[in-house]
C-alpha cells in the first residue's frame, strides 16, 4: 500500500510541475508577443485573452483529473475494506 501512495505522490508532483511549466511557457510567449506588437491594443487583447484561456483550461483539466483520481482511489479503498466480495455468507 505504501508503494501506491508514493507513486501517487510522484504523479501529482510531476503533473503539477508540468502544469506550472506550461503556464510559465504560455506566459513567456504572451509577454514576448505583446512586447513585439508595439502597442496595437486590439491584437494585445486577443493575445492576452488567448493566453489566459489556455492557462485556465490547462489548470482546470489538471485539477479535474486529479479530483476524479482522488475520488476513485477513495472509493476503491472503501470497497476493498467492505468484505471479500464473494457474496456468500
Amino acid at each position: 500500500m505504501g508503494q501506491d501512495t508514493d507513486l501517487e505522490k510522484i504523479r501529482a508532483r510531476y503533473g503539477l510541475l508540468a502544469v506550472v511549466g506550461s503556464n510559465v511557457a504560455i506566459t513567456a510567449v504572451a509577454i514576448f508577443g505583446v512586447w513585439q506588437l508595439d502597442g496595437d491594443r486590439a491584437v494585445i487583447v486577443g493575445v492576452l485573452s488567448s493566453a489566459f484561456t489556455a492557462m485556465a483550461s490547462l489548470t482546470t483539466a489538471y485539477l479535474g483529473i486529479k479530483a476524479v483520481s482522488n475520488t476513485a482511489q477513495s472509493m476503491a479503498g472503501k470497497n476493498a475494506g467492505a468484505g471479500s466480495g464473494t457474496g456468500q455468507e
